[in-house]
């Protein structure tokens, strides 16, 4: 378990990264928070859902499992964003907050929903 959650962080790190300048860009060109945090998931999140299904999962990547990821995490981004714009937080402190749960809740619900071994 350790193992495969160090794989997930490694490609979480590369996620964050992409997520964080994408949220950066679409910040500064005066989108809110939670459409700006929407946008860099999307583009994140593609990037996440197929490393993570080759190399920590070793799982198909299929149509119905990206979809499904896509659609548990981009609620999570819309809500933090969300209570971040309605609370006025800082959109560094939106992005930290939302890295940690997200890493958090992805792991989780790709290990036992996504990507789950079929007995």
């Amino acid at each position: 378990m350790v193992k495969l959650f160090s794989r997930y962080a490694t490609i979480g790190v590369l996620n964050t990264l992409i997520h964080w300048i994408t949220f950066a860009i679409c910040f500064e060109r005066g989108l809110a928070q939670s459409l700006s945090n929407f946008i860099a998931f999307c583009m994140a999140v593609t990037f996440s859902f197929f490393a993570n299904a080759r190399w920590t999962f070793n799982s198909e990547a299929t149509t119905i499992r990206y979809i499904m990821y896509v659609f548990f995490m981009g609620m999570i981004a819309v809500m933090i964003g969300s209570y971040a714009d309605r609370l006025k937080v800082s959109p560094v402190v939106t992005l930290v907050v939302f890295s940690g749960i997200s890493l958090v809740c992805g792991f989780i619900y790709s290990k036992y929903i996504i990507f789950r071994v079929r007995k």
